[in-house]
């Protein structure tokens, strides 16, 4: 029987936790039934389920439960957020400002806003990958409607200052919408405090199934209006239609609610298996942290590594340990990581990059095989790398002169 590699590609998806499956089971065939379905006791299940995932919710981000929406993940989120308040808002302004280091599920609807005539201010990130308030500030035009700057990067992990970018936002009466999908029961988040508008959530990567998600879509102060992608029923106050998969929404909200529970304890421990993965490997030259040092995940690591072959070094790693390079989602690309080039780090250095995404079920001696393995892995292909350019420089010298 083979051994699986050791799993850190918690950025990608987590495992669906014991105790969330536990709360998802009886609503696949005990309580199946349709949360529509008003007039039986099967729909009132269902509907009360859905319900209480409102709320623990709304009560994880300072919201109120009329103020989610579901929808199948953060992508769809993401989309909802940006199609529909470009449909609702076009008449108010056609510019709408992001990041160079978000997510595809944001970057691809701005451009493609951009065919349809939006202009799209896309900001330049500082080298540590946090937004610079003074250029967004810059940005700001009169016919600006919206700004999507996402709360913490699932590639390097770093967190952007939300209540300060709200804030600014707030003042010129902009729409703030944040991807916190890689947020939610990790760090604080208050859409109060923070001035956040809309902002979108999924459950994969909190330990809670795939297919689920939400948006958050404030009512007051000011009412936010969105135009629905997708029509058919009026669910979800109209904004997207479809019958809710209510196992979905009850591991979404289980899932949450431990995180919450567990967050101050589990990112102390995060924070010491990360700090101990890069005391190793930053003990190796040509080893470079991505990212802000602090101002990130507590389980994010991601380092490009001088000297060596990218393909050849996740080869190399993958024997031991499940990772990527960069995001998932973007996997078949052959194009180096678009937010590690942001950052300034040249193609050969960002293919030559490994994202560790160390998680709930990860242990210090899972991290110290890891380490050992990186770091043998890694002087291996840099000393074949010095001896093939040895060789290629021999060869050289022993050619005929023209």
């Amino acid at each position: 029987m083979s051994i699986r590699p050791i799993y850190l590609d918690c950025h990608a998806t987590t495992a669906v936790d014991e105790r969330v499956l536990a709360a998802m089971l009886p609503y696949f065939t005990e309580k199946f039934g349709n949360p529509s379905s008003i007039g039986h006791v099967y729909g009132w299940e269902a509907e009360a389920a859905v319900k209480q995932t409102r709320e623990i919710l709304a009560a994880a981000i300072n919201a109120t439960p009329e103020e989610i929406v579901f929808t199948s993940g953060a992508t769809e989120a993401n989309n909802l957020a940006i199609k529909g308040v470009a449909e609702a808002y076009f008449k108010k302004g056609q510019h709408i400002i992001t990041v160079a280091t978000e997510h595809n599920a944001v970057i691809d609807p701005c451009n493609y806003l951009k065919t349809l005539g939006f202009e799209i201010t896309i900001l330049p990130a500082k080298k540590d990958g946090v937004i610079d308030l003074n250029e967004l500030n810059k940005a700001f035009r009169p016919e600006t409607i919206l700004i999507s700057v996402m709360a913490a990067n699932n590639e390097i992990g770093v967190l952007q200052p939300l209540a300060e970018i709200g804030e600014l936002c707030h003042a010129y009466n902009i729409i703030f919408h944040t991807d916190a999908a890689q947020a939610i029961g990790k760090i604080p988040l208050d859409v109060q405090a923070m001035k956040i508008d809309l902002m979108s959530l999924t459950a994969h990567k909190v330990y809670g199934p795939k297919g689920i998600g939400a948006l958050y879509v404030r009512r007051r102060n000011p009412r936010v209006q969105l135009a629905p992608q997708q029509h058919g029923g009026g669910h979800e106050r109209g904004m997207r239609s479809g019958t809710l998969y209510t196992p979905q929404i009850v591991g979404f909200g289980k899932a949450v609610e431990i995180a919450l529970a567990e967050q101050a304890t589990e990112n102390q421990r995060l924070t010491q298996l990360r700090q101990s993965l890069w005391s190793q490997l930053s003990q190796l030259e040509g080893i470079h942290l991505n990212g802000h040092p602090q101002q990130r995940l507590a389980g994010n690591l991601n380092i490009s590594v001088e000297g060596v072959d990218g393909a050849a070094l996740l080869l190399g790693l993958q024997p031991v340990m499940a990772i990527s390079s960069g995001s998932a989602c973007s996997s078949a690309s052959t194009a180096p990581s678009h937010v590690l080039t942001a950052l300034g780090n040249s193609q050969q250095l960002a293919y030559a990059s490994v994202r560790f995404g160390i998680g709930r079920f990860n242990t210090q001696e899972e991290i110290d095989i890891v380490a050992k393995h990186a770091i043998a892995t890694i002087q291996s292909l840099r000393k074949t790398s010095f001896m093939d350019s040895r060789a290629r420089k021999y060869q050289s010298d022993l050619a005929p002169a023209d």
